[in-house]
């Protein structure tokens, strides 16, 4: 038997074992053993294959796991939709007092209410969103534009 083809069967056989897995590994050991199959089919030795595969192999696993894992993980943390507003502030448009407010978030205007209730924001203050419950920011002032109930 051909080693291009025993190599690219092994670059297949670790692919399909990677789609189950998700570890990332195996996939670079399948692309390591496709890029030894290629110097199988230009004519290296045995031997120089093996190292071709060694070579690629620790690459691989040095160089792109960490990278993959890296953007894994900055994935993960992103937020979107509501989850993306907390942290945001923006200016009173109607004071906002334990019964209800107005603010403008990111360019849209919010029903708010004062995260501790027993402050009130009043309005041209600044707020900044700490919870946003169903279409309710809950914000807390920005500093000096607030007064006790």
């Amino acid at each position: 038997m051909h080693a291009w083809l025993v190599w690219s069967s092994m670059a297949l056989l670790l692919g399909v074992v990677e789609l189950f897995s998700l570890t990332g590994a195996l996939g670079v050991l399948g692309g390591a053993a496709l890029l030894t199959a290629g110097a199988a089919g230009i004519g290296l030795p045995v031997a120089a294959q093996f190292a071709v595969f060694a070579l690629a192999s620790v690459l691989g696993l040095v160089l792109l796991r960490p990278l993959a894992r890296r953007h894994r993980r900055a994935a993960a943390s992103a937020r979107f939709g509501v989850d993306a507003l907390v942290g945001e502030s923006g200016p009173v448009l109607r004071e906002v007092t334990r019964h209800g407010g107005r603010v403008r978030i990111a360019g849209e205007e919010w029903t708010a209410r004062p995260f501790d209730d027993a402050l009130v924001i009043p309005e041209g203050a600044t707020a900044e969103v700490l919870r946003i419950s169903g279409s309710t920011a809950y914000v807390y002032p920005g500093s000096g534009s607030w007064k006790l109930q």
